[in-house]
């Protein structure tokens, strides 16, 4: 009876264990490159990396940013464990001499959270009078070794009134493993088409082809791809949670793009990677904001409903004879034109076009906190194309409606996402053929 006992004591162990690491926070496998800072008593490792862990604290620091559009503060982007939240102090390095002057911080935590246990915050910061810091960082006291503490460059400290570009668009995060090459490169060349200059994503890890693409779109100056590794940073528990539910932390890589593009772009166009804000009565999007502008004036945030078109049921016949298309892994959106009914007294989901200087803080469907009026376009201007899997559950489909909008931009479509693949996989041919010149050129080396 007591060797019983005994192992009853001893089974629950191997469980307790494994709850501990599911619990706790990773440490990254291949931590941030560091720089130093050395500016005066300004001591310390300068963060390179996308995501910095904030030491003895659940606390993950995205970037830092300028905001003076009320008070003169700084606004870290950041991820929390909610109930471990505590105290936090920024440590500015006043630029005009050099000292460190430390401010308590104000935690906002985001309302947004799925139900989990980690999600986004603000962590704000009143700037020190006549400080005009450049770095700062953020400690859990105000006291410690500012060599030890990592170090933060503050962004947006110079407010402009031109823009580099016009258009661009902020997609949420790349999601694990993602193949869905096709559909890529049509959405990329159709934000192309209705005026997006740049396209930032934040990328976790995608299948060979996709890495080839998006090497083509980062040369050609298209997309901007922001590293996001950050199952190597929160760890949720998998008995509960999984990073699905959480979209893999997209409501705080969308508001770093807010305000990463502030003063770069005039208008920030907000997707996911299945979406495509479509205009139905306008070219393109510039033509259409500047119409809705002229009869809204004031209005600096764009509301447009979802439509969602089924993934499930296509056309039979390839209409558009893209048989290059039929060897790239992928939806194909031009034979996915049959929508699901629009759903009445149901809170239909939205995306946005935002001027983003009206914008404080932001959710995956709608504004938090900003500036100025708000405005829900009518579908009859335009809609948020949502090509998704079609539930049964919902709609039989029988139900479904034919509505081929998305052809108006057809011609141009197939010629421009030809023109990718004929580069991407002619490199692919031409890697092949060196290696296989090489492989043969050292063969004969070795019979002469």
């Amino acid at each position: 009876m007591p060797r019983f006992k005994s192992k009853m004591i001893w089974m629950p162990i191997p469980f307790l264990i494994l709850l501990f690491f599911e619990m706790y926070p990773r440490r990254p496998s291949h931590p941030a490159q560091q720089t130093q800072l050395n500016l005066g008593p300004c001591r310390g490792e300068l963060v390179n990396g996308t995501i910095t862990a904030l030491k003895h604290n659940k606390t993950f620091v995205v970037s830092l940013y300028h905001d003076d559009r009320q008070q003169n503060l700084t606004r870290a982007i950041a991820m929390v464990y909610y109930k471990k939240i505590q105290d936090l102090y920024c440590w500015f390095c006043c630029s005009h001499n050099n000292r460190i002057s430390i401010t308590r911080a104000s935690v906002d935590i985001h309302p947004e959270r799925f139900g989990l246990p980690v999600g986004g915050a603000d962590i704000v910061c009143l700037e020190p009078h006549r400080c005009l810091p450049q770095y700062m960082s953020i400690h859990s006291s105000t006291k410690g070794s500012m060599a030890e503490l990592p170090w933060f460059e503050i962004n947006n400290r110079v407010a402009r009134t031109s823009f580099v570009m016009e258009y661009t668009v902020c997609l949420s995060v790349m999601p694990e493993n993602y193949d869905n090459a096709l559909q890529f490169v049509q959405s990329v060349e159709m934000y192309k088409t209705l005026g997006a200059k740049k396209v930032y994503l934040y990328k976790m890890n995608c299948s060979s082809l996709m890495d080839q693409i998006l090497h083509f779109y980062v040369k050609e100056g298209t997309v901007e791809v922001i590293p996001w590794p950050i199952t190597s940073y929160v760890r949720l528990p998998s008995f509960w949670y999984s990073y699905q539910d959480w979209g893999y932390g997209k409501t705080t890589v969308l508001n770093d793009c807010i305000y990463r593009n502030m003063y770069r772009s005039k208008y920030v166009v907000f997707n996911d990677f299945n979406e495509i804000i479509l205009p139905l009565k306008h070219p393109n999007w510039k033509t259409m904001i500047d119409s809705l502008e002229d009869q809204n004036p004031g209005v600096g945030i764009f509301f447009f409903e979802s439509r969602f078109f089924s993934q499930n049921v296509f056309l039979s016949l390839d209409k558009f004879n893209s048989s290059l298309w039929k060897t790239i892994p992928g939806v194909n959106i031009l034979r996915h034109v049959y929508r699901e009914p629009n759903k009445l007294h149901i809170n239909i989901l939205k995306k946005m076009i935002v001027n983003p200087r009206s914008v404080v803080q932001a959710s995956s469907h709608s504004v938090l906190k900003g500036y100025g009026r708000t405005l829900e376009v009518s579908r009859d201007v335009a809609i948020l194309y949502n090509c998704r899997k079609h539930l049964e559950s919902e709609f039989g489909e029988q139900y479904l409606m034919r509505d081929t909008t998305i052809w108006r931009f057809n011609l141009s479509l197939i010629s421009n996402v030809n023109k990718v693949f004929d580069h991407v996989l002619g490199n692919q041919v031409d890697n092949i053929s060196k290696s296989i010149w090489s492989m043969l050129l050292r063969s004969l080396a070795k019979i002469f």
